[in-house]
């Protein structure tokens, strides 16, 4: 009843699907060939060299290298609420080979042209399109089509530059040590962190940091993060938004847009709506209930 598999084969990657249907400790698991794993239901603690114990949920991906043991724990697992994940097993000169474009396409000069996805463990929370493409590679592998293969070929190739996406903007972001901070990326980041609420804060100005010219800055920053400037200063002032709503109950919608370097109360509404999936009025209730 540990670790029920279905595997499904494409030209050059494996997916198996893992049901567990029994809570279960210490099961142990290691794969001859890199694997990005994802949750689908239930939850996971995940036990591997290198990291405390971490609870595993859906919406998350651990990337795990060849010959890398993992040891699970399946608290939640039942018969009729099974825990699921799926494990994508992919050849390791393919994820070399597009590795080698991403690198190609991000490097600043010789800044930041060494990201990899598989010589170390990496615990990432997914985003939104990642999990889009998860469920597609997935409904792929386990429907028979003429055009499995190539389908499969394409979307492989987004998810490996998605989870490369996350994995640098987590670097950067989480950069206890600033080793990014004398990149030009990272000088931007951090200079987006101390001056969040400049509400005068553009690509034009960010790309005059960067030292280089605003368009070619907009494409590496994108290209690396996997989100455009403008959108990233965004989420960070939604983030600082949500903390002043938290923090100062008193204070109107409208102080709290001006206060997190919005200059129209409209377009914070919006852009808190698009992120947070609630208006702004609608995360404060929801926190005051």
């Amino acid at each position: 009843m540990v670790e029920n598999r279905t595997t499904y084969n494409a030209d050059y990657a494996e997916l198996n699907i893992y049901e567990t249907h029994a809570q279960a400790e210490k099961v142990s698991l290691t794969f001859d060939f890199p694997i990005i794993a994802s949750m689908l239901t239930g939850k996971k603690i995940m036990h591997i060299d290198g990291f405390e114990a971490f609870d595993f949920f859906p919406g998350e991906s651990v990337v795990m290298p060849t010959n890398k043991e993992m040891v699970i724990d399946f608290p939640l697992a039942t018969k009729n609420a099974p825990t699921q994940c799926l494990a994508l097993g992919i050849d390791a000169t393919k994820i070399d080979e597009v590795v080698n474009k991403f690198n190609h396409q991000v490097a600043i000069g010789n800044e930041n042209n060494n990201w990899n996805l598989e010589e170390t463990t990496s615990h990432l929370i997914n985003n939104a399109d990642v999990n889009h493409l998860i469920e597609r590679l997935t409904y792929t592998f386990t429907n028979n089509n003429t055009s499995k293969d190539v389908l499969l070929d394409l979307m492989i190739q987004e998810l490996i530059i998605r989870l490369l996406q996350t994995k640098a903007k987590s670097l950067i972001l989480n950069d206890p040590h600033q080793i990014f901070n004398d990149t030009r990326i990272g000088t931007v980041i951090k200079y987006i962190k101390d001056h969040l609420t400049n509400k005068d804060m553009s690509v034009d100005l960010l790309a005059e940091k960067a030292y280089m010219s605003p368009s070619h800055f907009h494409k590496q920053f994108k290209n690396t993060l996997g989100v455009s400037p403008i959108d990233y200063i965004n989420s960070e002032k939604i983030k600082f938004a949500k903390k002043l709503i938290k923090e100062h109950k008193a204070y109107l919608i409208s102080e709290i847009a001006y206060k997190s370097g919005f200059n129209n109360t409209s377009y914070f509404n919006r852009q808190f709506k698009k992120m947070e999936l609630m208006t702004p009025q609608q995360f404060k209730a929801s926190i005051t209930k």
